[in-house]
């Protein structure tokens, strides 16, 4: 009987212990919770893009036009600007497709000059608009049509797709634009071949009834890449003479993941109406992209462009132009750049204050933060 009694009270004793004990532990954690959707930049087959870009730009000269020369996009002295906003739809070609972009600022104010000094603005804020044919067994023969960016260039258009906030004499002083037949073709795996059938240069409506055609090839071999660009054609107002001939070629060299290169020729001839002869212009830049750390860059530019005649840039001169930015990459879609950038001229083409055309060079300080968003970033 003892003896049950001690064994009831052991059991007791156990079970009030257990539960003494499963209350005192620390409760296992919650679940963690399941991490957030990726953001959705689709409705159906069209995906959406865009950007908002904006600066504030100090110049030593304090020129009284508050702009700074030879600038296309980041051209506002010393006061903040919005440089650009873009929305783009695209829809990969499935054999059909389009893209069109809507833009807003002044960027597209001067992308669009020459249109609207002819007076067509209809497209100006709408720096591309094109459609897209690539059929299925046509072995990667795309043919686009409408409104595109111009082959020639190591620049892209877009801020944050560059290395550089500001963009290149070669870039500034090029064509930007092409309305026409655009196509290309893959000869191998290594060499891609286009056409293409325009109007002219950075004009949706001509000026003449010439059209100027383009010649392009690109060639990638692992790390190394060689694109060449010729454009031809009559670029006179309101004749068919006197033709604009425009060779660029870019050579990139990407030896690891951290450092990129590349190297940018231009040469480029307007032959005269009447006559013989031409005015003629060469250029050359060279730039480097060096990445510090997942956030940190940074990338030196430097340039020359001898407008041997005066034609691009309204007085003959050799104009140079050293740049140096830094990037800081806050997220996946946001980034600042700081530039610190010089240009100067064998003549006096800056302005300083109200004194125009006394200065032979020009600095500039920069800071710009752009905001960009898409399933292509």
């Amino acid at each position: 009987m003892q003896y049950s009694k001690f064994c009831c009270t052991i059991l007791i004793s156990m079970i009030f212990c257990w539960q003494l004990v499963a209350q005192t532990q620390t409760p296992a954690p919650a679940p963690a919770p399941a991490p957030a959707a990726a953001p959705t930049w689709s409705a159906g087959p069209i995906t959406f893009s865009g950007l908002i870009d904006g600066y504030y730009s100090y110049s030593a000269n304090h020129p009284g036009s508050g702009n700074n020369a030879y600038r296309n996009f980041d051209v506002r002295a010393n006061s903040m600007s919005l440089n650009m906003a873009k929305f783009t739809l695209e829809h990969d070609a499935d054999p059909v497709g389009f893209k069109i972009d809507l833009g807003y600022g002044r960027a597209w104010d001067l992308f669009n000059f020459q249109d609207t000094a002819n007076g067509f603005d209809n497209l100006k804020y709408v720096p591309q608009a094109y459609i897209t044919f690539k059929p299925a067994k046509a072995k990667g023969l795309q043919v686009d049509f409408g409104k595109f960016y111009t082959s020639a260039g190591a620049e892209p258009t877009e801020t944050h797709l560059n290395w550089n906030y500001s963009r290149a004499l070669m870039y500034a002083n090029g064509p930007y634009y092409h309305f026409g037949l655009r196509t290309s073709m893959p000869v191998n795996k290594y060499l891609t071949v286009g056409y293409q059938l325009v109007n002219g240069w950075n004009n949706v409506e001509d000026n003449n009834s010439g059209k100027t055609m383009g010649f392009t090839t690109a060639l990638t071999v692992g790390k190394f890449a060689w694109l060449n660009t010729y454009y031809t054609g009559p670029e006179q107002n309101k004749t068919n003479k006197g033709f604009r001939n425009f060779y660029d070629t870019v050579v990139t060299f990407n030896p690891s993941d951290k450092v990129s290169t590349y190297l940018n020729f231009d040469y480029g001839n307007q032959k005269f109406v009447a006559g013989k002869g031409s005015n003629d212009w060469i250029a050359i830049s060279g730039a480097a992209r060096f990445q510090l750390t997942k956030t940190i860059s940074f990338s030196p530019r430097v340039e020359h462009y001898y407008d041997k005649d005066g034609l691009i840039t309204g007085v003959a001169q050799k104009l140079n132009e050293f740049t140096m930015t830094g990037e800081y990459k806050w997220a996946e879609g946001l980034l600042t750049r700081v530039e610190f950038r010089r240009d100067w001229s064998n003549k006096p083409v800056f302005e300083r204050g109200e004194n125009v055309g006394v200065a032979k060079g020009q600095n500039t300080v920069l800071i710009g933060l752009v905001a960009y968003f898409g399933p292509k970033r």
